[in-house]
């Protein structure tokens, strides 16, 4: 499994030099890094340089540069970091209108267990949600969720054959396909596997 350790992570003087060259790398990397399903919802999938991304921005909000306050950042966010037989997910419901989302919120409950993603020939493939904490209640769903889809060993060697990639979600008040991921992120994904 990839993690991020010290060394990996600039200082706090070289990381305010460098901070915007590098977030428009980031910014540019993760084009291929997302995947709209349907109008509200989109997937966006970390790897090793969108974390070390969440890690220095975290370490430059909060002024962290003692060794201890960085290793419990890298502890946070090295497990949302995929191990070469998953991927792994920030879920996210996107409504600009604020009543609009508290509404539809309160109609997707459970809508982080309908997600699935699929290799061409294989079983859907349903996210384990939210390892860290419970992000729905009985009256809604949270606006974000964690997910990790895993994997076996001849999905990826169809994937890296040419298999087709497909995703979607079927909750019963947001159903929707995306029959063939655009061929950049399907790319940007298998990089992540063994």
């Amino acid at each position: 499994m990839t993690h991020l350790s010290h060394s990996d992570l600039y200082s706090l003087e070289e990381y305010a030099r460098i901070r915007q060259q590098f977030r428009t790398k980031v910014i540019d990397h993760k084009k291929s890094r997302r995947l709209p399903i349907g109008p509200h919802a989109a997937l966006y999938f970390e790897d090793e340089l969108t974390m070390q991304y969440q890690i220095q921005e975290m370490l430059r909000i909060e002024r962290i540069f003692e060794q201890q306050g960085i290793q419990d950042e890298l502890d946070v966010y090295n497990p949302l970091i995929p191990d070469g037989m998953n991927w792994k997910a920030t879920f996210m419901m996107e409504y600009h209108d604020v009543d609009e989302r508290k509404k539809a919120l309160a109609r997707l409950i459970g809508i982080e267990e309908a997600i699935w993603v699929e290799v061409a020939g294989f079983d859907k493939i349903r996210p384990i949600a939210n390892e860290d904490l419970e992000r729905s209640t009985e009256e809604k769903t949270s606006a974000v969720h964690f997910l990790r889809f895993e994997l076996t060993q001849p999905m990826i060697d169809a994937l890296k054959g040419g298999a087709t990639l497909s995703a979607g979600i079927d909750h019963p008040n947001y159903d929707y396909t995306v029959d063939d991921l655009e061929s950049s992120v399907r790319e940007s994904l298998i990089k992540d596997l063994h």
